[in-house]
């Protein structure tokens, strides 16, 4: 069976990691056909390696896909880029997958989605986080009714500790005009798509609690606590930091019909016997509790991340499966971002959601007035996979 060959632009950290996965042979159906970076720099050091010799490089991503020789594109630069660089691959019908987030605000990443409408090209977000088996399972849990009506999520993630070397390792990083955010904009776009995706639903309306530079030198936040609220009433909190160790990835998901909790490697089930509200308002004993059953949820056990993300997307073309995620949505989770950081500006300003386009859009650019990238070098390339972990994953990948 001939390989889906696909390209890459940026060849930063996780472009390289990508990279490498195709050289390991972790995309059974694809293949690695050419690179682009405008840091020439960074072009020559991956020719070094004997793997990539066969490889087409690129300084500029137009000629790469005016080549032609792609059938799929990886966008894989800062994030400012996503949007532009996958409207040129829509608009020249050029399979594309975009690496998180969609973009920095959602009036680009709203134009990115009109194209994808009009392209033939499909389009996919790098959510490799919906791969996980335990959300994937909360998920099927929440759409079967198996929690009933929502009534608070509560996530606790932690675990994103950087350090200031991290910070310093590129100009655009950790700057408004870089990179358009902190950790909201870097490490926790996963988590942004998996509580609307989990759930079904974005918040109506959410009121940020965002601390810039309070553990690192830096202009971005790197603490937030986010407190939303739901079309039905249900409230949540979000809290993240990459200041603390050692973190903590808590997700806890209540409803009238029982609770689940995933932590570490276990996903746990509370069920309710009767609705917990109906059981209130028909009760006659003061104290009395509906009866609860805890299960230890099963899972298939796969966690396919990058690498599931890129098989799919690769047998999908090929007909062998349905593709998993598709790429418009990506600007749900752009949305509860923009909503978070605008309230965290203003003094924690409740902000509805869809969030004022043009309001966001006015505010940051006076951000980025007073914004600087740093003098360092941008060739640097740091190895990301133990940020992440790095599952296996050949043929098909089962994600539905």
């Amino acid at each position: 069976m001939e390989k889906i060959k696909f390209g890459l632009i940026g060849l930063g950290n996780q472009g390289t990691f990508y990279a490498g996965l195709f050289n390991k042979g972790a995309i059974e159906n694809g293949v690695l056909a050419a690179v682009c970076d405008i840091i020439p720099q960074k072009v020559d050091a991956f020719m070094q390696d004997e793997q990539n010799k066969d490889v087409a490089t690129f300084i500029d991503y137009k000629e790469m896909l005016d080549s032609k020789i792609c059938d799929v594109v990886v966008v894989v630069t800062p994030h400012y880029f996503h949007p532009e660089i996958v409207t040129e691959c829509l608009n020249r019908n050029i399979n594309v997958i975009c690496d998180k987030p969609a973009g920095v605000y959602t009036k680009q990443v709203r134009q990115m989605n009109e194209a994808a409408a009009k392209s033939k090209a499909k389009f996919a977000m790098m959510f490799n986080q919906r791969t996980d088996c335990r959300y994937r399972k909360m998920r099927e849990i929440i759409k079967e009714g198996g929690i009933g009506d929502l009534q608070r999520v509560t996530w606790l993630m932690t675990e994103w500790f950087r350090t200031q070397t991290y910070y310093d390792s590129g100009s655009w990083r950790a700057t408004w005009v870089g990179e358009g955010g902190g950790v909201l904009f870097n490490q926790c776009p996963h988590q942004l798509d998996l509580l609307q995706w989990i759930l079904g639903e974005l918040p109506t309306s959410v009121r940020g609690f965002c601390k810039y530079g309070r553990w690192h030198d830096i202009e971005v936040e790197d603490e937030v606590t986010a407190y939303l609220e739901f079309a039905n009433g249900a409230t949540g909190v979000f809290i993240t930091s990459t200041g603390e160790a050692p973190g903590t990835n808590r997700l806890e998901i209540s409803g009238t019909r029982g609770k689940l909790l995933s932590e570490g490697p276990n996903l746990y089930y509370w069920k309710n016997e009767e609705d917990s509200y109906q059981f209130s308002n028909t009760s006659e004993k003061s104290f009395a509790r509906p009866k609860c059953e805890k299960i230890e949820v099963e899972t298939d056990g796969q966690s396919l991340g990058h690498v599931g993300i890129l098989n799919n997307f690769a047998n999908a073309l090929l007909g062998l499966e349905d593709f998993f995620v598709e790429g418009t949505e990506g600007i749900n989770g752009v949305e509860l971002m923009n909503a978070i950081e605008l309230s965290g500006w203003n003094g924690g300003e409740q902000i509805s959601i869809p969030v004022d386009e043009d309001r966001y859009y006015a505010e940051l650019q006076e951000k980025n007035k007073t914004s600087k990238l740093k003098d360092v070098d941008d060739t640097r390339v740091d190895n990301t996979a133990s940020s992440f972990g790095v599952p296996k994953a050949k043929g098909g990948t089962g994600l539905k």
